[in-house]
């Protein structure tokens, strides 16, 4: 197998805290650099893509679900820290489900619908940097 080259420029990225029943969408990474850790769905921005374009896309392949976009709930930067680890700008939007139910691609392997208030007594899993601030931040967004 071939090593996987890392881009040499930091890649755009975007996210969606999807929310549903005042629960939101927590899904585990089934592959490295993130693998099994909890965080929410999203990806890559694609040359010509709107922000909302990639977000709405992503999440489709990622759960088949369908969402509204609330608005920009915050974003971070992961830096390539370890061997094999990209540059990251992840712009993190708000969102509420609209259709669909979860159908996780291959990049996925678990999910959760997780009352916001309760990540802080979940221990037990690995959530990704910055995601307890990113929900918590959307949360408001969606309760405006």
């Amino acid at each position: 197998m071939a090593a996987v080259v890392q881009p040499t420029h930091p890649q755009l990225a975007v996210s969606a805290a999807i929310f549903r029943d005042g629960k939101v969408l927590l899904v585990r990474r089934a592959r490295s650099p993130a693998k099994g850790f909890y965080s929410l769905p999203g990806g890559r921005v694609e040359f010509g893509e709107s922000l909302h374009q990639a977000l709405s896309r992503e999440v489709d392949e990622e759960t088949g679900l369908r969402i509204e976009i609330v608005g920009l709930a915050g974003w971070r930067e992961v830096l390539p820290a370890a061997a094999g680890a990209g540059h990251y700008l992840i712009m993190s939007f708000a969102a509420r489900w609209a259709a669909g139910e979860p159908a996780l691609n291959d990049e996925l392997d678990d999910y959760r619908w997780i009352a916001p208030d309760a990540l802080a007594s979940l221990g037990d899993l690995k959530l990704t940097g910055g995601l307890e601030e990113v929900i918590q931040s959307a949360a408001r967004l969606i309760q405006a």
